[in-house]
């Protein structure tokens, strides 16, 4: 075993520390593999606990008329994970079930390694109800999410505990999925409400009320029978006679946070009885900052990865220098996008990317409210790159696809709109590093942070974005991207007119015509990237929530 006396248990649902790991969905998962990341290389002591999803979230195909179709290729963790000596059995449903733990060591720049557990009941000891439990992320229906929850809280305790970790004083809860941890640890502090709270830590990432989890009490009981602690008299958490996830995160939690300045004000209005600080996302900049500007850093600006500070002296560079390495990575986008389309979409027309969960919120029609003004204004001029997954049983979100696709039709011959399948970590950095404008039109206040515009902006890809999450607190209008709309006023009519507007009159005439100027653009763009690393993000956690408890 490894050192055993880790000060940090970091729990998660899903984890994305690897395009070749299917143990994520989506933005959650991808900020807790950066949290992770920037973790180690700041020497923490951590170990991070998850499940393993051996069929992961889908594979995503989509057909000519843009229905989305799931796929689920098993995947074998074997050598990519260590199977480890550790199996052990919880009680569920009132019946054993099996858990088989597997491990994947992460080693940070400095050499610092964190340990991530996955957590399996697909062993052959299990009836095949049980194997399927952790079979898929985000899969079933409530009984099932109860006992994914239940695998991942009080599973991970259990794993902890045969690991022998004993020296933990935090447990950071990343979202209220892992919330049944806290009632493990309520009975092993024989219910004294404030041990539990000293050692336990909560961060909510979602201001969307659908995105979090609560359950009818008594199928909770009717699942969990056993592992209930006996006294468990808590009204602040169970109302209506349901179990909500966050709250009880929440409720046994010394401290908490938001994940944008912005988010953290509608999480104290979404729940008023608890103190709930901030810590604004950050990327791992070692890991989005695209192939051509990595080398480009390594050459101009040495030691950047330890220390994104470096970054600033971004004006060192040239402006040459600076659009080669952009024009590098575009070519590699695009590159990707014409082998598997039939566009061929051009390196010399501005291309704006547009790639994120399809959920409604998030306004991916925004942009073809007009099509004939759009025609208009991007006729030869602008080409479009989508891309995203909606939830297997989110059928808005479907629609959406099948909308973006129908308007790509309808811009034929005028407009090149692609829609690239199965959206991932390493397509997610292909577009981010690769497209000449980040688009982002969600409906604020719903974008908690919004990461994928961190990426971009330290890749010299200037935001043009709603205000909203990071953009709150990162935007100068014209001068590093572009806001879109009034902030306290939103509006599909009037955003969809704005975006225009700033489309014609700004972003394009400035692309074609002053590129010393979208050079500039480009610059403030990185700089105002290295306020949003997970290289930042850490060391808030560190001195806010995590170093506070000794």
């Amino acid at each position: 075993m490894n050192d055993k006396n880790y000060e940090i248990a970091y729990f998660s649902a899903e984890i994305g520390v690897s395009s070749n790991l299917p143990t994520y969905s989506g933005g959650l998962g991808v900020l807790a593999g950066d949290h992770i990341k920037a973790s180690a290389d700041a020497g923490l002591s951590m170990v991070a606990v998850s499940l393993l999803y051996k069929e992961g979230y889908f594979k995503q195909k989509i057909d000519e008329e843009g229905f989305q179709l799931e796929t689920y290729p098993k995947f074998d963790p074997i050598p990519l994970l260590e199977k480890v000596d550790v199996k052990f059995k919880l009680r569920l449903r009132e019946r054993d079930i099996w858990i088989q733990a597997y491990k994947y060591d992460y080693k940070g720049l400095s050499g610092k390694i964190i340990p991530i557990y996955f957590l399996d009941t697909d062993v052959e000891e299990n009836l095949k109800d049980d194997k399927i439990i952790t079979l898929r992320l985000y899969s079933g229906d409530k009984d099932h999410r109860i006992l994914q929850e239940a695998i991942l809280g009080f599973g991970g305790m259990k794993l902890l505990s045969e690991l022998n970790f004993t020296e933990i004083k935090t447990y950071h809860m990343n979202e209220g999925h892992c919330s049944f941890l806290t009632l493990d640890l309520f009975e092993k502090y024989n219910y004294e409400l404030d041990k539990v709270k000293k050692v336990c830590h909560f961060t909510t990432h979602t201001p969307v009320e659908a995105g979090h989890d609560h359950f009818s009490k008594d199928r909770v009981k009717k699942i969990l029978h056993g592992l209930l602690p006996e006294n468990l008299k808590l009204p602040k958490i169970i109302k209506d006679n349901r179990v909500h996830m966050t709250e009880l995160g929440l409720y046994f939690s010394r401290s908490s946070n938001g994940v944008s300045e912005l988010h953290g004000h509608i999480a104290k209005e979404q729940f008023p009885n608890y103190d709930i600080d901030y810590v604004t996302n950050g990327v791992y900049h070692p890991y989005w900052i695209g192939k051509s500007f990595r080398e480009l850093y390594d050459i101009n600006l040495n030691g950047w990865r330890q220390n994104p500070k470096l970054l600033l002296d971004i004006n060192h560079i040239s402006d040459s220098d600076l659009k080669w390495a952009h024009w590098s990575q575009k070519h590699f986008l695009l590159s990707y996008v014409n082998s598997q389309t039939q566009k061929a979409l051009s390196e010399n027309i501005l291309t704006i990317g547009f790639a994120r969960r399809a959920a409604e919120y998030k306004r991916a029609k925004l942009i073809f409210r007009n099509i004939e003004r759009l025609k208009s204004i991007c006729r030869g001029k602008v080409q479009i790159i989508f891309a995203g997954k909606a939830h297997p049983n989110d059928e808005g979100g479907k629609q959406l696809i099948r909308d973006v696709i129908s308007n790509a039709s309808k811009l034929f011959g005028e407009v090149k709109v692609v829609y690239l399948e199965n959206y991932n970590m390493w397509l997610g950095k292909l577009i981010t590093s690769g497209v000449d404008v980040w688009l982002n039109t969600p409906l604020r206040p719903n974008e908690a942070s919004g990461t994928s515009g961190m990426k971009a902006s330290l890749n010299g890809i200037p935001n043009f974005s709603i205000i909203d999450g990071w953009w709150a607190e990162g935007c100068n209008d014209g001068v590093n991207g572009w806001s879109i709309g009034e902030e306290n006023f939103p509006d599909d009519e009037a955003d969809a007119n704005n975006l225009y507007d700033i489309l014609e009159n700004q972003i394009i005439p400035i692309f074609y015509e002053n590129k010393k100027e979208w050079v500039s653009i480009m610059r403030e763009s990185i700089k105002t990237g290295v306020d949003f690393t997970a290289h930042r993000m850490i060391e808030e956690y560190n001195r806010k929530f995590y170093s506070s408890i000794k």
